[in-house]
């Protein structure tokens, strides 16, 4: 039978219009795949402890490769600088003294603790979820070890990892002098009763650190290879390079660098395993991979312990050393390649994800974050000009612009020195001075004016959350 052209094209068109008309009609745009997330935390890594960051000894090819294709920032910060508040505040985008996870006394919980993270707080996880996205925790958690605290409870469909810090529950009775100066190969995992539970049940007790961040890295690939269509968050936190340091067979005794240089070796063969089983997923194009660190390193620790790079002081301190990290961003499809300069927070992910998923944020929480998106596809500036340094429920120092002011300063660890008060700030240009050696606050006057008037809108309008470190049992 003979088909007339005419009619065929005519009903063609009609089809056409009428797509048309109910897209107009109802709203119903063809709606773009949401991103997918994965933030890659490590645990004490020092701003100095990558290649791409300067490390002269330590190998790292994979983050390196992340930092060319994607984006290396040089001044993004922790929200604080040991774990718990740290975590608390990447997960939330607030402010750790928001939520109550931040003390003065305890600074992060130990396996005695009541509390954790407050049922009132959303995070990034349960954010994500009103997406659909699939969402998964791998590793250190550390805002609670109660089921009621844990990952499955607060937004995360599976959990794999130990509840806070892996060198809690010591069962070896020596002092803590004695014990952290004998040599590496004298500190076992079996000395820790860690346990690592899966969802909110133990399999493992005390957990074999040696093979730990192989295990994690093995978790992750395993999670992107059975995802569908669904777009996904993954949060894998290391529990290494915090101390006692652990490595897998492969990687033990091959760094330059020592145990401490295995251990960084490992994460970033973890990191290069990830990112190929993106890609032979065809993922690349669509997820968004950032890799930074929860404090700076904890410098007490000598050869186990990380460096700061240029940067003054590490862990447990407001110095730059304490909180500014090593900081990658990946996403071929996504980002912008650049190095920039401007200043970033972990404390910006719960914003700036939220906005590349669509999803509203709050309205009635207070959020700390600014939005990065433009930054990252982009390279438009970074809409963050400030950081609060607060060490527990006290401000210790502002960032504004190149300009940090310190209105007191206290070392940590038994180092750099006790706690002294500023009547008149230090203040560092930090763009020259990265370090903070020479304070420069009698040259520049206006500027202390402006960190004092942005100090003051902050603390008129800060509503301190009830501490839940402090409480034991």
């Amino acid at each position: 039978m003979k088909i007339n052209n005419r009619f065929t094209l005519r009903f063609h068109f009609s089809i056409w219009l009428y797509a048309i008309s109910c897209t107009i009609l109802y709203g119903q745009e063809p709606q773009e795949k949401l991103p997918n997330f994965i933030i890659i935390f490590a645990d004490d890594l020092g701003y100095g402890d990558i290649g791409v960051f300067g490390n002269p000894s330590i190998k790292t090819p994979n983050l390196d490769a992340m930092a060319f294709e994607g984006q290396k920032w040089t001044n993004f910060y922790a929200a604080a600088s040991v774990c718990t508040p740290s975590r608390a505040g990447l997960l939330t985008g607030r402010l750790p003294v928001r939520s109550g996870m931040a003390s003065n006394g305890r600074r992060v919980l130990f396996p005695n603790s009541k509390n954790g993270l407050p049922a009132s707080e959303i995070t990034l996880a349960e954010q994500l979820k009103k997406a659909g996205y699939t969402t998964a925790a791998i590793g250190k958690w550390h805002l609670g070890h109660k089921e009621k605290f844990l990952p499955t409870n607060n937004g995360f469909d599976s959990y794999f990892g130990i509840p806070y810090s892996n060198d809690m529950d010591r069962v070896v009775k020596k002092s803590g002098k004695e014990y952290w100066n004998q040599p590496n190969d004298s500190i076992k995992t079996e000395h820790f009763n860690v346990p690592l539970l899966r969802g909110n049940k133990v399999v493992e007790r005390p957990a074999n650190q040696n093979n730990i961040t192989k295990r994690y890295s093995d978790e992750a690939v395993a999670f992107i290879e059975n995802q569908g269509e669904k777009p996904f968050f993954l949060y894998l936190a290391h529990n290494l390079p915090h101390i006692p340091l652990f490595a897998s067979e492969d990687f033990l005794g091959k760094s330059k660098r020592g145990l401490y240089g295995d251990v960084i070796e490992e994460i970033d063969h973890g990191v290069g395993n990830i990112i190929s089983a993106l890609k032979a997923k065809g993922l690349q194009d669509n997820t968004i991979v950032v890799f930074t660190s929860d404090n700076g390193p904890w410098l007490p620790f000598k050869d186990n312990a990380g460096s700061a790079g240029p940067l003054r002081a590490g862990k447990g301190t407001t110095w730059e050393g304490g909180m500014r990290e090593p900081t990658v961003f990946w996403g071929p499809g996504l980002i912008k390649t650049a190095v920039i300069s401007d200043i970033g927070s972990s404390l910006d992910f719960f914003t700036t994800f939220s906005t590349m998923a669509n999803i509203p944020t709050p309205k009635d929480v207070l959020l700390d974050g600014k939005d990065l998106s433009e930054t990252l596809r982009n390279g438009a500036p970074s809409p963050r000009n400030s950081i609060l340094y607060y060490r527990g429920t006290e401000l210790f120092a502002v960032r504004l612009g190149d300009f940090k002011a310190h209105y007191r300063t206290q070392g940590a660890y038994g180092q750099f020195g006790e706690r002294k008060e500023h009547e008149v700030p230090l203040l560092y240009n930090l763009v020259i001075d990265p370090g903070e050696h020479f304070n420069v606050a009698d040259d520049h006057p206006k500027v202390i004016e402006q960190i004092k008037t942005l100090v003051m809108q902050h603390t008129n309008l800060l509503v301190m959350g009830e501490n839940q470190l402090i409480d034991r049992e």
